[in-house]
């Protein structure tokens, strides 16, 4: 996309984490046309490097702006991933497990609502999917559905007659599936970051439910994953 292109583009927010649902997220919203402002939420978490991860994905996607914005959930705890919580290596199950982030997509889909009004954007994508996942409630397709509805009528734009659209292209993936589109968008799956506990010299863990689900994704793809994970 040239630059008198991604000017004339329309905007869509997209909420980056840095890890593979969103990057490849973002990528679709690329090739669809628009022109991307990533916006990732520095929650504290421990996997510190999605936050890295991030800014490599928008740098590498040609985001017209990127907004990391400092949110400190480690104050209301209740995860592995924003206390001091051991992070589960036993495999994924059938509960919640314990790196649920208490209402994560909710807050996190209301601040990028909030991005996308101020920046008069009406389009927005998130890196959700609802079938090789670790079990979140704010995954499901029915959660989506009912936050664009509370998105239209909590808004000026909304009220006004131009609602916000959550796109949420891997919704139905598998992880497979969603490896097999990070190779067609012809995306480096280094540059992602999918791991809950790396370890100190800063490889994944493969033993996280993040990694297992990521490492059984790219095995069944048949697809190399470019991340370094630690052989431990």
């Amino acid at each position: 996309m040239t630059d008198s292109q991604s000017n004339r583009a329309p905007v869509a927010v997209v909420l980056l984490s840095g890890g593979l649902d969103s990057m490849v997220s973002a990528a679709i919203a690329r090739e669809r046309g628009f022109a991307i402002h990533a916006l990732t939420i520095d929650y504290g978490q421990r996997h510190r490097r999605e936050i890295e991860a991030a800014q490599r994905i928008a740098a590498a996607l040609g985001a017209g702006e990127h907004i990391v914005l400092p949110l400190d959930l480690r104050k209301f705890g209740g995860s592995a991933l924003t206390a001091d919580i051991d992070v589960p290596k036993s495999g994924v199950g059938d509960d919640i497990p314990i790196t649920y982030v208490p209402a994560r997509n909710l807050i996190f889909l209301a601040l990028t609502v909030g991005c996308a009004e101020a920046a008069g954007a009406h389009d927005i994508f998130i890196g959700v999917n609802a079938l090789d996942y670790s079990g979140y409630p704010d995954c499901r397709p029915e959660f989506i559905a009912s936050f664009a509805e509370t998105a239209r009528l909590g808004t000026k734009e909304g009220v006004e007659g131009r609602p916000f659209t959550i796109h949420a292209p891997l919704q139905h993936m598998s992880k497979a599936d969603i490896a097999r589109e990070a190779h067609r968008l012809g995306l480096d799956t280094g540059m992602s970051w999918s791991c809950y506990d790396p370890t100190p010299d800063g490889l994944a863990c493969g033993q996280c439910d993040s990694c297992r689900l990521r490492q059984k994704g790219f095995a069944d793809a048949g697809l190399e994953d470019r991340v370094a994970y630690t052989s431990g």
